[in-house]
C-alpha cells in the first residue's frame, strides 16, 4: 500500500494484493483498491491480458509469443499464443469485478494480436474506494491437448471467481503457513541476517514446489528474464539440498527424474561431438534436454556439469535411503555419464596417465585449460560411485535387463575404468601441498583480490576478458568446491591449506561462490569469516553486491544461503544415512533454530547461547550425532546438550 500525489494535486491512496496460488496451480488472482483522499474524479481501469512483450534477454528484440487467437466473451478476456521453438501453446482467460464507491459510465473492449483489454471508465467520490477484483486461469499444453485449453481454462477461472478473492486468499495462507513451518531458519539478534534467509526461503518455495517431474529451476526463478528461465547445473549442486530438508522426499526425487527423463537427449548431445557408445553429456543450459547455450566455452568445456548430475543420485540416496531409486533410475543416467567420462580422457605417454584437456571449471575466469583439479575428480569420483552401483546390483534382475537394454559390456567397461581410477593425472603443488586448480595456475602473478582497486570491482564490468584471463583472480570456489564436496577425504590441515590458498584469489563474482566459502570456514571454525561469507550471500540480491540485481535475483544462489547456514553454522552432514551436527552461535547473534524433513523423521534444531536442543516433532525415532556423540531420539523426544 502506498498514496500518491498527482500532479493535480489530488492524492490517492493504494492497496494492492496479488496471489500467484499454491494451491491452485494455474490460477493468479489481484485485488486493487483505490481511494480519493482529497477530491472526487473520474477513474479509468484497464483490465488486460498482453502477450504481446518484448522480453529484455531477446536477441535483436526478438519476441518469443506467436498468435493464436484473442478474443472477449462477456468482459472474459482469452489471449492464446505459442513458443516459437518449444511450441507450447498456453491460454490465458481472465475476468474481474468492480466495486465500491463507484459509478462506471462507460465500459469498452478492444483486441489485437496477442492482446486483449476492456476500458472501464467511471467516477469516484471524495473519500470513496473503488475495488478492482482480476481473476486469471493460466493453462498450456503441459498438462492438456491444444483443443482443450479453452475450456479447462474457463473451468478453472469460473471455480476461482466462484470461491471469490478472500477464500484464495485464505487458502493461500494455509499453503505458505505449511511451508513456513517445515523450512523455516530463526535468527535472533541479526535482523539483517534474518531478513536475508526469510527472503531467500520464500523466493525458493514459490520458485518450485517439486510437484511435476517435468520441470525444474531456472537460476533466476521468476524474478527477472536472465538465462531465459532454462535449467543450469545449479540445481543439482545447489538447489537440491534445500529441497532434500524441507520437503517431501518426491520433490527431490522429482529433480532427479527430470534427469533422468532427458537422458536419451543428453546421449545426442554427446554423439553431436563425437562421443559413442551410450555416452552422455548433460546440457549446461536447456529447457527440453537438449544444449541451447551459444558460447563455445561452456557448451563444450565446461564439462563438470555432469558430475553435479551424478553426485545427485549419491546426495539424494544418501539423504533418504532410496535405494530403490538407483537400480530403477540412477545407475542409467551414472553409466551414460561414466561413458562420457572414459571417453574425454586421453592417456599422456609423456605423463604415463590419463589427462583431461581443453575444459573450463566452475571459475569461468579461467577457459580452454588442462586438468582442472574440480572436473577431473568429479570424473574420477563418478566412476567409482558407478562401479559399486553396478557391483551392489549386479545379482539383480533388473540390472540384467539394464545391462542388455544399454549394451552395457561388464568386464571390458569396468575394467577400462578402473585403469582410469588408478592412473589419472591431478595437478599437485609438492611444496604448498594442494592441489591446482589446474595447469599452469602457479605461472600467474598470484595476489591476493584486496589488492584490487576499488574502482576496479567487480572486474567483469571493469576489465577485458583479457586481462581477467590472465589473471589470478577466481570467479567463484572450484578447487575449494571439490574440497567441499569430497570433505571427509581431507584433514583439516589439508583443508585449511587449500582455503588459504584459494579464498584471498577469490573475487566471489559468481552468486554461487559465498556460500561454498562459508561452509569450509565453519569446517575449520573461522567463525568471522563464515559470518562475512553468510552474510554476503544471504544478502547478495537485498544489497546488490555484485551489481546485477537487475537482472533478476540469483535464486540458486539463495539456496546456496540456506546450505551455508544449515551446514556452516549448525555443521549439518548426512554420512552413511545418518544425521551429524556440529553447531556454533556466532557473536552477532543471540539464537537461532531451524527445520529439516530427514527420511521419516521432522526435526526442531535450535542454539540458545551454549545450549542445543534438537526436537523430534515426528512418530519415528532418530539417530543423531552431536559434536562427535550418538544420541537416540525417540518419536516426539527432546535432547538438551
Amino acid at each position: 500500500e502506498f498514496i500518491a500525489k498527482l500532479k493535480s494535486g489530488i492524492r490517492v491512496k493504494i492497496e494492492s494484493k496479488r496471489i500467484c496460488s499454491l494451491v491452485r496451480p494455474k490460477i493468479g488472482a489481484l485485488s486493487y483498491s483505490i481511494t480519493l483522499l482529497d477530491a472526487a474524479s473520474e477513474v479509468q481501469l484497464t483490465p488486460y491480458v498482453d502477450f504481446d512483450v518484448m522480453n529484455a534477454d531477446s536477441n535483436y528484440d526478438e519476441k518469443f509469443w506467436l498468435p493464436q487467437d484473442q478474443s472477449i466473451r462477456n468482459d472474459t478476456l482469452h489471449v492464446l499464443a505459442s513458443t516459437k521453438k518449444t511450441d507450447f501453446w498456453v491460454q490465458t482467460s481472465s475476468t474481474f469485478d468492480i466495486a465500491g464507491d463507484w459509478q462506471e459510465k462507460n465500459r469498452e473492449a478492444s483486441l489485437r494480436d496477442k492482446y486483449a483489454q476492456v476500458q472501464v471508465e467511471g467516477k469516484v467520490t471524495q473519500g470513496g474506494t473503488v475495488t478492482i477484483t482480476k481473476y486469471a486461469s493460466i493453462v498450456s499444453t503441459l498438462d492438456e491437448s491444444k483443443e482443450s485449453l479453452s475450456e479447462r481454462a474457463s473451468r478453472e477461472l469460473s471455480s476461482a471467481r466462484g470461491v471469490g478473492f478472500d477464500a484464495l486468499l485464505d487458502e493461500q495462507k494455509g499453503a505458505w503457513a505449511k511451508k513456513w513451518e517445515s523450512g523455516d531458519i530463526r535468527i535472533d539478534g541479526d535482523v539483517s541476517a534474518q531478513q536475508g534467509i526469510r527472503f531467500n526461503i520464500f523466493q525458493l518455495d514459490q520458485t518450485y514446489t517439486g510437484e511435476d517431474e517435468r520441470l525444474n529451476i531456472g537460476p533466476k526463478g521468476f524474478t527477472g528474464e536472465k538465462y531465459g528461465g532454462s535449467t543450469y547445473w545449479d540445481t543439482e549442486a545447489y538447489c537440491l539440498p534445500f529441497y532434500l530438508s524441507t520437503s517431501d522426499k518426491q520433490v527431490a526425487k522429482n529433480l532427479l527424474l527430470y534427469r533422468y527423463k532427458h537422458l536419451q537427449k543428453a546421449i545426442e548431445n554427446a554423439e553431436k561431438l563425437g562421443f559413442k557408445g551410450g555416452a552422455a553429456l548433460y546440457p549446461m543450459v536447456t529447457m527440453n534436454g537438449e544444449e541451447c547455450h551459444n558460447e563455445w566455452e561452456i557448451t563444450f568445456e565446461e564439462i563438470h556439469r555432469n558430475g553435479a548430475i551424478a553426485y545427485a543420485v549419491y546426495d539424494y540416496l544418501n539423504y533418504h535411503g532410496d535405494d530403490e531409486y538407483l537400480i530403477d533410475y540412477g545407475l542409467e543416467v551414472l553409466i551414460g555419464i561414466s561413458r562420457f567420462w572414459a571417453q574425454r580422457v586421453n592417456w599422456s605417454e609423456e605423463r604415463g596417465a590419463y589427462v583431461m584437456l581443453g575444459v573450463t571449471g566452475p571459475n569461468e575466469y579461467e577457459n580452454n585449460v588442462n586438468n582442472n583439479w574440480y572436473t577431473s575428480r568429479m570424473a574420477l569420483w563418478t566412476l567409482d560411485y558407478t562401479l559399486k552401483g553396478i557391483e551392489k546390483w549386479s545379482d539383480d534382475p533388473r540390472w540384467k535387463t539394464l545391462s542388455v537394454r544399454i549394451d552395457f559390456e561388464l568386464e571390458e567397461e569396468m575394467s577400462q575404468w578402473r585403469h582410469i581410477l588408478d592412473n589419472m593425472y591431478l595437478p599437485y603443488d609438492d611444496s604448498r601441498q594442494i592441489y591446482l586448480q589446474q595447469d599452469g595456475f602457479l605461472d600467474k602473478v598470484i595476489m591476493p583480490a584486496e589488492d584490487i582497486p576499488e574502482d576496479e570491482v567487480p572486474i567483469h564490468q571493469n576489465w577485458s576478458w583479457d586481462r581477467i584471463l590472465r589473471s589470478c583472480f577466481i570467479k567463484q570456489a572450484d578447487t575449494l568446491q571439490g574440497v567441499y564436496l569430497f570433505e571427509d577425504e581431507f584433514t583439516e590441515e589439508e583443508i585449511a591449506r587449500h582455503f588459504d590458498f584459494y579464498e584471498p584469489l577469490t573475487v566471489h563474482e559468481s552468486s554461487l561462490s559465498p556460500c561454498v566459502h562459508a561452509i569450509l570456514a565453519a569446517k575449520l571454525g573461522r567463525q568471522e569469516k563464515a559470518y562475512e561469507m553468510y552474510l554476503r550471500t544471504a544478502r547478495l540480491d537485498l544489497d546488490d553486491y555484485n551489481n546485477d540485481t537487475k537482472d533478476g535475483c540469483h535464486t540458486t544462489s539463495m539456496a546456496g544461503t540456506w546450505m551455508a547456514f544449515v551446514k556452516g553454522f549448525a555443521g549439518m552432514r548426512v554420512r552413511d544415512g545418518e544425521l551429524y551436527f556440529d553447531p556454533f552461535l556466532p557473536e552477532q547473534w543471540k539464537g537461532y533454530s531451524f527445520r529439516i524433513q530427514f527420511r521419516d523423521s521432522h526435526l526442531s534444531i535450535s542454539m540458545e547461547g551454549d545450549q542445543v536442543t534438537i526436537s523430534n516433532k515426528s512418530s519415528n525415532g532418530v539417530d543423531v550425532h552431536l559434536r562427535g556423540l550418538r544420541h537416540h531420539l525417540d518419536a516426539n523426544a527432546e535432547l538438551v546438550i
